[in-house]
């Protein structure tokens, strides 16, 4: 049977999953040498459905890409085909991924009580990281729109970043809502303090993210910036004493291979928080949304220059 016939199956069908094990489907597949059926089932399927595939796999806590399909339930944040796998034989205290077992990533997450006893925990620091995404991401309300761009600078004011972009004061544009992307000047972006730093946002296009001015901004700090590209989704930078560290990041995606302990953490904890994965990386700790949604403290106008070059 071809592998990628895997890929139309409807993973809450258990039907439609036992009728292709009966006529060969290799349950250990790679669907278009990318992920296998219990990988897929885990994010996407029913419990009975992973259930199923675990009785077929060779190994079910094989790793892929270095986790196990339990470490990508966990991840998901599926905990009924985490206990599936579980029960299953799946092993929660497994270490990979720098250390985040299943079991301990649980920990820091909305059910920390997964997995019972625990053997493992969390330290102080990751702990606390914990609670404040919890708060930082209540607190932002998650209002997002596309087409919109942000820069978070630490331990700079409004007035500094003017400053540091040579910005003229401006007019507040006039506009229904945010997200109106109506004819906008582009070289028009609002400033707001908050504790921590500062945000640059341009509400209608990609102007707050641009290098230069990411670059100014970040001078003897650091910036993360992102646009919400309403073609292609989100495109995050990490700009450090003006040096470009990442570009064309997507924030709050998929933890990778080679990631520190930190960095699973913050991807785990800001999954699909592309915003809000910004604020927690530069300290910034808004106490609402005021700085995606507005009104901004100021509006500057910046200088005629290349931004890009």
């Amino acid at each position: 049977m071809d592998t990628n016939e895997w890929a139309n199956t409807s993973w809450r069908d258990l039907a439609q999953v036992r009728a292709r094990l009966e006529v060969g489907a290799d349950p250990d597949a790679l669907i278009h040498g990318s992920h296998r059926p219990l990988d897929f089932a885990v994010k996407y399927g029913s419990p009975e459905v992973v259930a199923e595939l675990a009785r077929h796999v060779r190994d079910v806590d094989a790793e892929h890409e270095g986790r196990t399909a339990l470490w990508r339930a966990v991840f998901d944040n599926c905990p009924d085909n985490a206990r599936a796998l579980a029960e299953a034989g799946a092993d929660p205290w497994r270490p990979m991924m720098a250390g985040w077992s299943p079991g301990r990533l649980a920990l820091a997450g909305p059910y920390p009580d997964l997995f019972s006893p625990s053997r493992a925990e969390l330290s102080a620091a990751e702990a606390a990281a914990a609670g404040e995404a919890r708060r930082l991401i209540r607190a932002l309300s998650e209002h997002f729109y596309d087409g919109y761009s942000l820069a978070c600078v630490a331990d700079i004011t409004a007035d500094d970043a003017a400053r540091r972009l040579e910005a003229t004061k401006a007019e507040a544009p006039e506009y229904e809502e945010y997200g109106d992307h109506g004819d906008y000047d582009d070289s028009v972006v609002g400033a707001i303090d908050v504790p921590g730093g500062c945000v640059i946002i341009q509400p209608w296009a990609y102007g707050a993210s641009m290098p230069g001015v990411i670059k100014a901004l970040s001078a003897g700090t650091v910036c993360y910036a992102m646009y919400a590209n309403p073609k292609s989704g989100n495109q995050g930078s990490i700009v450090r004493d003006s040096l470009i560290e990442g570009w064309d990041l997507y924030f709050g995606g998929s933890a990778s291979v080679g990631d520190t302990v930190e960095e699973v953490l913050f991807t785990y904890l800001y999954s699909h928080k592309a915003a809000a994965f910004c604020f927690a990386n530069t300290g910034l700790r808004p106490t609402d949304s005021r700085a995606i949604v507005g009104p901004a403290d100021m509006w500057l106008k910046l200088p005629e220059r290349d931004y890009w070059n």
